[in-house]
């Protein structure tokens, strides 16, 4: 499976925007978090996403990501990686 973190920022936009954008990307699998090897779950900065998959790759996830975002705004920045291992400190435990 791999992983990738999906960085979005809308130009120009209101928090409704970035509420929209929440939505959009949490009903198409993007997480708003990512959890530890230890099972925790840990929020990431805002407009961030965690997002795993079986079978898509680098291109496919931008491809994806482009589509969601686009239903927001096309005056956008995304900007994805793919893990090979990841490790972070000052996030906060979800909720």
């Amino acid at each position: 499976m791999a992983d990738f973190t999906v960085r979005v920022e809308l130009h120009d936009a209101t928090s409704q925007d970035y509420e929209n954008l929440h939505q959009v990307m949490i009903s198409s699998g993007f997480q708003r978090s990512i959890i530890s090897t230890e099972g925790i779950r840990y929020n990431l900065p805002e407009a961030e996403y965690d997002f795993s998959s079986e079978s898509l790759d680098l291109e496919s996830v931008l491809d994806k990501a482009i589509a969601l975002v686009n239903r927001i705004t096309n005056n956008r920045s995304i900007f994805i990686t793919q893990s090979a291992g990841r490790m972070w400190v000052g996030l906060k435990k979800s909720a």
